[in-house]
């Protein structure tokens, strides 16, 4: 299997899980109202975007953003969707509306800044597709709803702020194991 379907499958699997656990707050330290265990999860797919928008490019890096939408969302809807909980639909379609416009930011922004260096494109992009899906998503699924949704917005995106600095780690760590596509595009022009 090559790594465009490798990262198309863990891109579905990945927001499958965020999704699942964004319903769960941390009942620990006093912060229930402030995180949800989705925090932990979802910044992995700003990882997959870029490794994919390096390896392939950005149209590359939307087709993936693509297949993992409609995987994500279609296992989120049969998975862990209660048709007869309001929020639970809220949280599917704000999942889905705040996942398809921040990646696609984040392929965009990651394009723009591919040749800097190393970690300026996946930090940048993954900064502001993480502030766009975490406002995004919790004003869909949450706003008057009574859930401390503006608290618990801040308190994710804290969460996916320090974890997008963490990911520059396997980020770099695979960037050996891939080729960037301006590489070889140079390379076969130059055939």
């Amino acid at each position: 299997m090559n790594l465009y379907y490798k990262l198309s499958v863990l891109m579905g699997i990945v927001v499958l899980i965020s999704n699942y656990l964004v319903q769960f707050p941390v009942q620990y330290f006093g912060l229930k109202e402030i995180l949800t265990y989705g925090a932990f999860s979802y910044p992995v797919t700003f990882l997959i975007t870029d490794l994919a928008n390096r390896a392939y490019g950005k149209v590359v890096a939307r087709k993936v953003v693509y297949v993992g939408f409609i995987v994500g969302i279609a296992l989120t809807l049969f998975i862990s969707t209660n048709f007869d909980d309001l929020i639970s639909i809220r949280i599917a379609l704000g999942s889905g509306i705040a996942f398809f416009i921040a990646q696609n930011f984040d392929v965009q922004v990651f394009d723009r800044l591919r040749k800097k260096t190393w970690f300026v494109a996946p930090l940048a992009s993954s900064i502001i597709g993480s502030i766009t899906d975490t406002f995004l998503f919790f004003s869909i699924a949450f706003y008057a709803t009574g859930i401390p949704w503006v608290t618990l917005a801040i308190g994710d995106l804290a969460i996916k702020l320090l974890i997008t600095v963490v990911m520059l780690i396997p980020f770099r760590l695979l960037l050996y194991k891939i080729k960037d596509y301006t590489e070889s595009s140079v390379s076969k022009a130059k055939s």
